[in-house]
C-alpha cells in the first residue's frame, strides 16, 4: 500500500503523524485514515479538504488524542499522543455553547478546568474575567457579555466559541467545519476574526473545511485528502502575504489557487 510521506520532523515541528492508521470499531472495523505521514511546524495554520468521510476530523481527533492511532505514532510537541491533550482549543460546527451559561460564563469554561488556571480560578477569577471581556471586545462581542446562547446569531454564538477555544492560549487550535452553517457573509466576516485572533498569538491550528475559498484564504498549507480509507493527495503551500483581505479572495491568482485544489479534488475521487 502506498505510504503518504509529506515532510520529516525538524527543530520547529509541533505535530508528527508516522504511517498513521486509524479505524472505527476495532479489528475489521472501518478504516478511516491510512498510512498517512505529515509534519506540522509550531505556529503553522494548515487546512484539510476532501470529500466526505476522507478522515479529516479523525485526523483531529487523533491529534488531540480523543482516538488513538490503529497503526503509526503520533507525536505533539515531542510527546507521544497517549490520550486526550490538554493544550487544545477546539471549535466545532455547531458552537457547543452551554445554554445555562451566559456569554462570559461559556467563555471562563475552559479556565475553570484547564490547569493551571483551574487551581487559581477562584483566587484570580476578577482577573480572568477582564480577559474574556477583552477576547470577546477583540471579536466584536462587547456589550453581550450577560446575553445567553439563545440571545444570539449564529455568527455571534460561533465567536464566542472561537473566544472559548483561545482564552487559555492552547498552543493548537483545532477546528472542524466551524463556519459550515453560516451564512457566506458571516462566514466571511469571520475568517478575518480566526485570522485576527491566529496572527495575535500564532497557535499551530488545523482546520477541516469543505470550503476551498475557506482553506486558502485562511491557512498557509492546505493538504487534500483522498475518498475514504483516508490518504494525502497533495500538499499545497499557498504563497499570499498576510493580513489577507476579502477581496484578495476575487483576485485570479487566488482563483487559480481554488481552481487547483478543485481540480486535484476531482481527480482524486474518481482515481
Amino acid at each position: 500500500m502506498e505510504r503518504n510521506l509529506i515532510a520529516a520532523g525538524g527543530p520547529d515541528t509541533f505535530v508528527q503523524l508516522d504511517d498513521v492508521s486509524i479505524a472505527y470499531g476495532g479489528e475489521g472495523g472501518t478504516l478511516a485514515l491510512t498510512e498517512t505521514s505529515m509534519t506540522i511546524r509550531e505556529g503553522e495554520f494548515i487546512a484539510v479538504v476532501g470529500p466526505s468521510g476522507c478522515g479529516k476530523s479523525s485526523l483531529l481527533k487523533l491529534v488531540s488524542g480523543l482516538h488513538p492511532a490503529f497503526r503509526g505514532s503520533v507525536k505533539v510537541a515531542g510527546q507521544e499522543v497517549t490520550g486526550p491533550l490538554k493544550i487544545c482549543g477546539m471549535a466545532f460546527q455547531n458552537s457547543t455553547l452551554l445554554p445555562w451559561r451566559t456569554t462570559l460564563d461559556n467563555v471562563l469554561l475552559p479556565l475553570e478546568i484547564v490547569e493551571p488556571h483551574a487551581s487559581r480560578f477562584g483566587a484570580h477569577k476578577s482577573e480572568y474575567r477582564e480577559q474574556a471581556r477583552a477576547m470577546l471586545a477583540t471579536v466584536g462581542l462587547s456589550g453581550f457579555e450577560d446575553k445567553y446562547p439563545w440571545q444570539l446569531s449564529g455568527g455571534m454564538q460561533q465567536r464566542t466559541s472561537l473566544c472559548r477555544a483561545l482564552i487559555h492560549s492552547p498552543h493548537m487550535l483545532l477546528l472542524d467545519e466551524p463556519f459550515g452553517a453560516l451564512d457566506p457573509f458571516t462566514r466571511e466576516e469571520l475568517w478575518d476574526v480566526v485570522q485576527g485572533l491566529w496572527l495575535k498569538s500564532r497557535p499551530t491550528v488545523i482546520l477541516v473545511t469543505h470550503d476551498l475559498r475557506e482553506a486558502v484564504y485562511l491557512a498557509d498549507t492546505v493538504y487534500i485528502f483522498s475518498p475514504r480509507p483516508g490518504r494525502i493527495l497533495s500538499r499545497n503551500e499557498v504563497d499570499m502575504p498576510r493580513p489577507r483581505r476579502l477581496k484578495d479572495a476575487y483576485t485570479p491568482h487566488f482563483i487559480e489557487m481554488t481552481q487547483a485544489l478543485r481540480e486535484q479534488i476531482v481527480s482524486g475521487t474518481q482515481a
